[in-house]
């Protein structure tokens, strides 16, 4: 691939937008462009970190597995995105999450090694990935802390304000879940079949309309409403919508 390719492809991830051009020149001449299929790993959890990854498009899921085998879903990258960069800083790194493709992806591939190679020679870079890694800090803190305070109810109704807020069509407050249900399920910390009775109860209450995997939200004040003010300690929410958690 020539190297006026893989500079256009650094262009779409926050991470390199401020590189000055010598920068994306001598990372773009160690990139790779990676093609996943549907369901294809990128890599598996304890695999060596030797490279962090920027999603062109498609999807995909971060996720680990317990000594009995089940999944937990960590994140879902969506494109323009980069992954795994806060390895680079450790001695030995290896993925502690796998990398699986949802839907079929484009990524471009980054030496790692070189990388930090590269901030040992500007200070201004690292303090544009400290930026980056600090605003993602936040967002998983919140994460847990939704996730330890939150019921499922809450966490459903967060997340399709989230998604309204990006992926509505101007047209109405709707728009698509963009996840399968099972992998929504786990990203969330909820079985499947709660979710699905979650989802009934928001439908049954007149919050919401869902047909498959697209949603419209009828009524916003009280989805937010029921986002902002139901935790885990909440009783009287949980009993109005009629599902154990």
């Amino acid at each position: 691939m020539s190297v006026s390719q893989p500079i256009e492809d650094l262009g779409k991830g926050m991470l390199f937008r401020r590189l000055a051009v010598p920068q994306l020149e001598r990372v773009a001449e160690r990139a790779v462009r990676v093609h996943l299929n549907e369901g294809e790993t990128l890599f598996e959890q304890q695999d060596p970190a030797d490279r962090f990854y920027l999603l062109l498009s498609g999807q995909i899921k971060l996720y680990r597995l317990s000594a009995e085998g089940d999944e937990k879903v960590i994140e879902v990258i969506n494109p323009g995105a980069t992954f795994a960069e806060a390895l680079m800083f450790l001695e030995k790194p290896t993925f502690p999450v796998g990398a699986q493709a949802l839907k079929p992806s484009d990524l471009v591939s980054i030496d790692a090694r070189d990388f930090i190679d590269m901030l040992r020679d500007s200070v201004d870079t690292c303090l544009l990935l400290a930026a980056d890694l600090s605003q993602r800090l936040h967002g998983l803190l919140r994460e847990i802390n939704d996730l330890s305070l939150n019921s499922g109810t809450c966490r459903v109704a967060s997340y399709f304000l989230n998604l309204s807020d990006t992926h509505s069509t101007d047209e109405a407050d709707e728009f698509d879940l963009g996840l399968p249900k099972q992998v929504l399920a786990s990203r969330l910390s909820i079985k499947p079949e709660t979710l699905s009775r979650i989802f009934r109860s928001l439908v049954n209450a007149g919050l919401i309309t869902m047909r498959g995997n697209h949603v419209r939200i009828l009524d916003r004040a009280s989805l937010s409403h029921l986002a902002e003010r139901c935790d885990a300690s909440d009783s009287s929410l949980e009993s109005t919508f009629h599902y154990p958690r």
